[in-house]
């Protein structure tokens, strides 16, 4: 029987990239706005410009310092099957959202990518895997054991996280669809050098800061009316 490529190695780990990244995976991912339902409401967000405004925010100081510098750290402990590393990172992600949203959307995320990977015959042995794993744990388990490097790694759950932001204005602003694929074009540079920035941090530079998200997310939780979960 023929062996695989080195190329074929490659390819295989892109595509399993794209499987963990598309909004066909079925996890749930398209049912959380983050907040953002709620930025439309107050009238925060409200156009293009101000919604590019407010993911480059969030980009800048939330997920260069929160999920993608864990997700680097959890590729690298689930790489060396160091169990206490997954486990302190994932505590560590958990301890940092914000609002019971945030929180949920983590933890179920988590449980539905898990029962999926258990479906594919994928999840990590027992004793390597925190109870109730978070998304991003999980995230990074599901790179790691298809072989993507940590960086494309970081540039994938970024890109996840810019469709998901795009689509929910697409649905609640209403954003229309070339504006997005605009906000792409314009936000593609900054996803780089928000996964450049997470690489580079020490760990006592990691957390989020972001006040207007965590208050948007609190207030969504009471939201009269909304399309997303909470």
């Amino acid at each position: 029987m023929p062996t695989e490529s080195p190329a074929q190695g490659d390819d295989l780990a892109l595509l399993g990239l794209l499987q963990l990244v598309s909004p066909a995976l079925p996890i749930g991912a398209f049912a959380w706005s983050q907040g953002l339902e709620s930025a439309f409401e107050l009238g925060w967000v409200s156009d293009e410009a101000s919604l590019g405004e407010w993911l480059e925010g969030v980009l800048d100081d939330g997920l260069a310092h929160c999920e993608l510098p864990a997700l680097a750290c959890l590729h690298t402990a689930w790489r060396q099957d160091d169990a206490d590393g997954v486990a302190e990172w994932d505590a560590w992600l958990a301890a940092n959202r914000e609002t019971a949203e945030l929180a949920a959307e983590d933890s179920r995320l988590g449980a539905s990518l898990a029962r999926l990977l258990g479906s594919l015959e994928l999840l990590p042995e027992q004793r390597l895997l925190p109870a109730g794993a978070g998304y991003v744990t999980l995230f990074a388990w599901t790179a790691q054991v298809r072989g993507v490097t940590q960086r494309q790694a970081l540039l994938g759950f970024a890109w996840a996280w810019l469709e998901n932001q795009l689509a929910v204005a697409c649905k609640a602003l209403p954003l229309g669809h070339t504006a997005a694929q605009r906000l792409v074009e314009r936000l593609r540079p900054a996803l780089v050098e928000a996964v450049d920035l997470a690489l580079g941090l020490d760990d006592d530079e990691l957390g989020p800061a972001l006040p207007g998200l965590a208050l948007a997310s609190g207030l969504h939780e009471t939201q009269y009316s909304r399309l997303f979960r909470s």
